[in-house]
């Protein structure tokens, strides 16, 4: 069963130069071997209920397990400390049906 990583970011980047390095590495280290096909990626957004976020991310994976995975990546845990640094998110996995 399909699962997603949804990556909502409520205010703006607070730290530009942290956000390019996470940039940079995640360019870098491409898919990381996980099966991920990126499905939005801070397009436009238009809040329907609540407050409209700054911008929203949606990867797919074909299971739980293997978003998980990509998540625990010691390659994505390096480039995510760089994101931590630079904006705030909320960030969840989501089961597809």
């Amino acid at each position: 069963m399909a699962a997603y990583i949804l990556f909502i970011r409520d205010e703006p980047v607070h730290d530009a130069a942290e956000m390019a390095e996470y940039q940079r590495l995640n360019r870098e280290r491409g898919s990381g071997g996980f099966d991920v096909k990126r499905l939005a990626f801070y397009g436009s957004a238009e809040g329907l209920e609540g407050p409209t976020p700054d911008g929203v991310v949606v990867l797919e994976f074909p299971t739980v397990e293997e978003a998980r995975g990509w998540y625990t990546s010691p390659g994505y845990q390096a480039a995510m400390q760089h994101r931590l640094k630079a904006a705030n998110y909320r960030v969840m996995i989501v089961e597809g049906v």
